[in-house]
């Protein structure tokens, strides 16, 4: 019984950490320009701010606030990304998947530090990484639609 136990926390401990190091591959690609900042500007996300914020002040962080403004900002992008999608026909990519659950699951790990006030402002920080990577996707799938010159929450209203 001891011996299956440590089997399955190895292989869990395994799985979590290969899931990290494809994620952060998946992250470091690098995309034409930054397309994130036209999806932030027309749909006033927050994660730059956020970003921001965390960088530049030392004192503790309004975790509520910050939660929050995560959490929605990564809503709209995985509704934008969904949709975006749809409008080329296509399904969601392995990546986009898995960079989806990466994001659920470093949202679990920041409850976790926040449980224990320990390590909140780099998993913050990754959160943030996240979603300007998901605000590239998303841009750039407008970009390459040639609709790069409308709003892009005009073009994505459409999708329905």
């Amino acid at each position: 019984m001891i011996f299956a136990t440590l089997v399955l926390i190895l292989s869990i401990g395994f799985f979590l950490f290969y899931l990290q190091i494809a994620c952060q591959k998946i992250l470091r690609r690098e995309f034409e320009q930054e397309y994130y900042n036209l999806i932030v500007n027309a749909n006033r996300l927050e994660f730059p701010s956020v970003r921001k914020a965390v960088e530049e002040h030392g004192g503790p962080l309004d975790y509520p606030r910050v939660r929050m403004m995560l959490k929605c900002d990564f809503l709209a992008l995985s509704y934008l990304l969904e949709h975006a999608n749809k409008n080329l026909k296509l399904p969601r990519s392995r990546c986009e998947r898995l960079v989806l659950s990466y994001f659920r699951l470093t949202f679990l790990v920041l409850r976790v530090c926040h449980m224990f006030k320990v390590g909140e402002k780099p998993a913050v920080l990754k959160l943030t990484e996240i979603l300007q990577y998901l605000g590239n996707v998303v841009g750039e799938s407008v970009s390459k639609n040639r609709v790069g010159i409308l709003m892009a929450s005009g073009f994505f209203l459409n999708a329905r």
